[in-house]
């Protein structure tokens, strides 16, 4: 049986999490004191004590949910799971910096620091206000690009993230994404609506972001992955560190294609089974809505690690 570990993007951030983990695992305590460490600050303590205002800014949520995917990876390793388990690696946007670090493909503390850079930069790329995003449910991918274009009207209005069939999100600037929405519902989408989000990810709009992120990325190591890496914005596997280096680039201003991702590993990489890794359950319910036959487990606590680890070596 091929598996897969995936790792979720923002949102699945949440006041509390990953501290059962730390508190049964010194290994997963571990990653939280490294991520400190790694920032000069206790992240940890916003993490599991803080308010959710200040864990949702984009500069703290994405070391934290890179933190606590990688301390429930480390609380399977201490019961006996390792990356063999595995034969691909992938995760949601930021999720992807989670699983490169898993597969070993960078350090836990450049990747607490990739993140908090990737954070601010993409934070301070377009003004608050400026930009926008917006849920398409009910329209597949070509139709959401129609309405994007047909919305751009000068602006800037793309499909950013391909989730699943049933939903695409639009990134752009604010007007434009307004017209779609109106667009989307005319052409027949169940739902649209604007999104609660600090910056429009994922578009043209992040191109001072993904030119910050080149500079800090060619100061960073970038190891062999130990099982390889299903990009987002190839969606299909990788593991050339450079390739890789060059594609976490991309990411910023390209789509998250995970719905295709998705696809490429129960087609062509065969697998059956996913375990998402970390807080929240939104890539379960969308690899559920991609491929129905697939089993989705998820493992975002200390009672998960202890199924999954049975589970596995039933």
């Amino acid at each position: 049986m091929a598996r897969a570990f995936i790792f979720p993007g923002q949102g699945a951030q949440t006041i509390g999490m990953g501290k059962d983990l730390a508190d049964a695992y010194p290994a997963a305590r571990a990653i939280f004191d490294e991520v400190d460490e790694a920032l000069g600050e206790k992240l940890s303590t916003l993490i599991w004590e803080g308010d959710i205002a200040d864990l949702t800014l984009t500069a703290n949520a994405q070391p934290a949910l890179m933190a606590t995917s990688l301390a429930a990876m480390r609380a399977l390793e201490a019961e006996g799971v390792s990356m063999d388990a595995a034969s691909f690696v992938a995760g949601h946007s930021l999720g992807e910096y989670s699983a490169l670090t898993a597969a070993g493909a960078l350090t836990v503390a450049d990747a607490a620091r990739l993140l908090r850079k990737r954070g601010q930069a993409m934070q301070a790329a377009v003004p608050v206000g400026e930009g926008a995003m917006a849920a398409v449910l009910g329209l597949d991918l070509d139709a959401v690009r129609k309405v994007a274009a047909d919305a751009a009207q000068g602006d800037v209005c793309q499909a950013a993230n391909d989730n699943d069939p049933a939903q695409v999100v639009i990134s752009g600037a604010k007007a434009a994404v307004e017209r779609a929405v109106d667009i989307a519902k005319e052409a027949g989408a169940k739902r649209a609506l604007l999104l609660p989000v600090s910056a429009p990810f994922h578009c043209a709009l992040m191109q001072p972001a993904a030119d910050e992120m080149a500079q800090a990325l060619a100061d960073v190591t970038i190891n062999d992955p130990a099982v390889p890496v299903v990009a987002n914005v190839v969606a299909e596997a990788v593991s050339d560190p450079e390739q890789i280096r060059k594609l976490l680039v991309d990411q910023i201003c390209g789509a998250v294609r995970w719905r295709e991702s998705v696809l490429w590993m129960t087609g062509t990489g065969e697998v059956t089974e996913f375990w998402e890794i970390g807080a929240g359950k939104a890539l379960s319910g969308m690899v559920r809505r991609i491929h129905k036959p697939a089993a989705v487990r998820n493992v975002g606590t200390a009672a998960d690690v202890t199924a999954a680890a049975q589970a596995l070596n039933a």
